[in-house]
């Protein structure tokens, strides 16, 4: 299976050069002009890696890749910009990004970087494989799997589902499973996040122990009670 680069750039002629590098060496790509695209494609496809520009029209670069870190995306991020500053790349790197490539740039250094990014076994490791308890998640074979069980979910199932596993432990409000799942443009009624929890009960707790907690006036976690 070919390894899957989100490219990200406003300036046609950049996402296209860059684009078509990556295409020659065997990867699948894809583009986005602003961050909200950026944002949407990343959690929706799924790719095994971003190169990104911090000058967007709409999110910053760095702005996209702290939404990604905090939805739990460990998705290797390499920076191409003209911002040169020292101020920049430190914090480009600091946030959670992996390289930071400034333009003018060299094409095949760009290439050389992206293929390192995906190199990394550990980081291969995170992104395919999810687990809390007996349940299991394969990214790789978007299965998933609870008391040895196959459960079949809904393409939104499956991303609610997702959000709450990179986040095994950790509360997450109503608000944030709504700007992750549904998308930040979402303007809809956010009982719609209720519903879907308890679809994935229906679907996920049918067993013990029961993992999808609500914690009331918060929002929901995904955990083993104690």
């Amino acid at each position: 299976m070919a390894d899957k680069v989100l490219v990200v750039d406003d300036e046609d002629n950049i996402s296209f050069l860059v684009a078509s590098a990556l295409r020659r060496e065997g990867m699948e790509v894809k583009t986005a002009a602003t961050g909200r695209d950026a944002l949407d494609q990343a959690i929706g496809w799924r790719p095994d890696a971003i190169v990104l520009d911090v000058m967007l029209p709409d999110l910053d670069g760095f702005s996209v890749m702290r939404r990604l870190r905090d939805g739990g995306y460990t998705v290797p991020v390499v920076f191409l910009t003209a911002r040169d500053r020292l101020e920049d790349r430190l914090q480009g790197l600091s946030d959670g990004g992996d390289d930071y490539l400034v333009k003018p740039f060299d094409v095949a250094e760009l290439v050389a970087r992206v293929r390192l990014r995906l190199r990394s076994p550990q980081d291969q490791t995170a992104r395919n494989h999810l687990r809390c308890a007996d349940l299991e998640m394969d990214l790789t074979l978007h299965e998933v799997v609870r008391a040895g069980q196959i459960v079949s979910l809904s393409s939104k199932e499956y991303r609610l589902l997702h959000y709450l596993l990179v986040n095994s432990g950790r509360i997450l409000t109503r608000s944030q499973i709504l700007d992750h799942v549904w998308g930040y443009e979402f303007d809809g009624e956010p009982a719609i996040v209720d519903t879907y929890i308890s679809y994935l009960r229906r679907k996920i707790d049918f067993v013990e122990p029961r993992l999808i907690q609500t914690i009331r006036g918060v929002g929901f976690c995904l955990r083993v009670e104690p």
